[in-house]
């Protein structure tokens, strides 16, 4: 019985022994294919995430037009706000239009999908404003495709004839990317006398999205802006205080952002750190920019295609100046007076960046010239409370005056020296032409005569005004006294 057992249990046991390693052969199998599959996964998990990233970019890429120029009127009448919208078709790529052969668009069958893109692109990205509280109420009241070649956009009322209009037909063959969106909104208003303003954030509908708005107000006069992307919140019609705000912003900022204009002012205040020694200089550079800033805002500056690069060349250029100045050791007490000439030429600079953004002055011209200049100035004494202190610890502390005032000057050299060979490069591309002496240079002329004039009594104004409080006698021993201490 125990041999029957015996030879019983042990074919039994090899049998499951067999079993086991059958088993243990399969389960290793199993877990290298599922390894090989997760490696595999390893492997191809970064390139399909990879590839995700950038499918979509390059679709965008390609989707998106490079350049738009929407047109727009906004005019309030009685108890309702009408506005009017041209928007080239190639911005509307993420919607599907009915076609029809080659690409034309089925304008029969197109009446849904041209209502989805005014709301999508149009309508939810453009809010107005009613004495600040936002019009939430709006009425899409009628879309109409364009030909390219359409001019109704002139006027308001060709504008609104043409939006009303019979829409175009089937017999028209037209790419639906060369077409134009007309739209008309509605939108309900307490009274055509309130304070408008728009927040249109339709900069995304291209890489380059200009807008061309015309505001009509009840009284026939027209405001025109033109920007590029979005500008955020405008008012249509400023206050005079409103449009202040607005310019006293701008001229801070833009002082802070114009690099050459700060490297200019750190050159001027290097070795002048005492507050009497720098009351002359600044006081000429702010007089002088001021008077050519406005003089620009009044239409005395030449129009001429040349006249910015050459600003701009002879910008980086005072900078290489007054850098050289400081690494030469010259005497200081003539250093208002190069601050005044070179302020000349900032100011026709700072004059650029106003004359692209007046157009958010309303009829507040004067006020807001004013304003800019006064933003400009709070940013530079901004730059100066947080420049001088620290130039006054690099010298007490880490090194020597003399060295420092050498070093930093040649590094802003350096700088401004590349800056106005690229911008003299730019300008030497312009050809100069001679004038033509009719009554328009003659009238130019006596302008430019009466600016020197006031240039002129500046400059005596100045001096006498330094001369009677010691200002210039205290720049000169100023200067003596740092020479000597270095």
């Amino acid at each position: 019985m125990k041999r029957y057992r015996g030879s019983i249990q042990l074919p039994l046991r090899a049998i499951y022994l067999t079993e086991i390693t059958n088993n243990k052969q399969e389960i290793m199998n199993k877990i290298s294919a599922v390894l090989s599959v997760v490696s595999l996964k390893k492997l191809i998990t970064p390139c399909v995430l990879l590839a995700a990233l950038l499918m979509p970019s390059l679709s965008l890429a390609h989707d998106i037009p490079s350049r738009v120029t929407v047109y727009a009127f906004v005019k309030p009448e009685g108890n309702q706000l009408t506005a009017l919208l041209r928007v080239p078709m190639e911005a509307f790529s993420e919607i599907s239009f009915p076609l029809r052969g080659p690409g034309y668009l089925q304008f029969s069958e197109a009446e849904f999908s041209l209502n989805d893109a005014a709301r999508v692109y149009i309508t939810e990205s453009i809010r107005f404003y009613e004495n600040g509280e936002e019009l939430t109420e709006k009425q899409l009241e009628a879309v109409r495709v364009s030909l390219p070649s359409n001019r109704s956009f002139t006027t308001f009322d060709d504008a609104l004839e043409n939006i009303l209009s019979p829409r175009l037909d089937d017999s028209v063959d037209l790419f639906w990317r060369q077409g134009v969106l007309d739209v008309m909104v509605t939108y309900p208003i307490s009274s055509d006398q309130s304070e408008f303003s728009i927040n249109p954030e339709i900069g995304t509908l291209s890489n380059q999205t200009t807008t061309v708005l015309r505001f009509l107000l009840p009284s026939g006069a027209e405001r025109v802006f033109n920007y590029l992307g979005n500008p955020g919140v405008v008012l249509l019609d400023p206050r005079w205080y409103q449009a202040a705000l607005r310019f006293v912003n701008m001229g801070f900022e833009h002082i802070l952002d114009g690099i050459d204009h700060l490297l200019f002012l750190f050159c001027l205040v290097i070795p002048l750190r005492n507050l009497r020694a720098l009351i002359p200089v600044i006081t000429s550079f702010t007089i002088a920019h001021s008077i050519t800033l406005i003089s620009s805002a009044f239409g005395m500056a030449p129009n001429a295609l040349w006249f910015p690069p050459l600003i701009e060349t002879l910008i980086a250029l005072s900078i290489v100046y007054m850098a050289f100045e400081n690494i030469v050791g010259a005497k200081l007490q003539h250093r208002w007076v190069a601050a005044f000439g070179f302020g000349l030429v900032h100011g026709f600079g700072f004059s650029f960046l106003f004359s692209d953004t007046l157009q958010f002055a309303g009829g507040h011209l004067f006020s807001s010239l004013l304003a800019f200049n006064v933003g400009v100035e709070f940013g530079q004494i901004l730059v100066l409370i947080l420049v001088i202190p620290l130039l006054r610890i690099l010298f007490r502390f880490f090194v020597q005056e003399r060295i420092g005032t050498i070093l930093l000057s040649a590094l802003l050299a350096h700088s401004a020296w590349h800056w106005m060979l690229d911008r003299g490069n730019t300008l030497a591309q312009y050809q100069l032409q001679a004038p033509i002496f009719d009554s328009i240079f003659f009238s130019g002329l006596m302008r430019w005569g009466m600016m020197l004039i006031v240039i002129g009594l500046a400059l005596w104004g100045m001096y006498e005004l330094f001369r009677r409080f010691s200002l210039v006698e205290n720049m000169s021993t100023y200067g003596a006294s740092r020479d000597a201490n270095s």
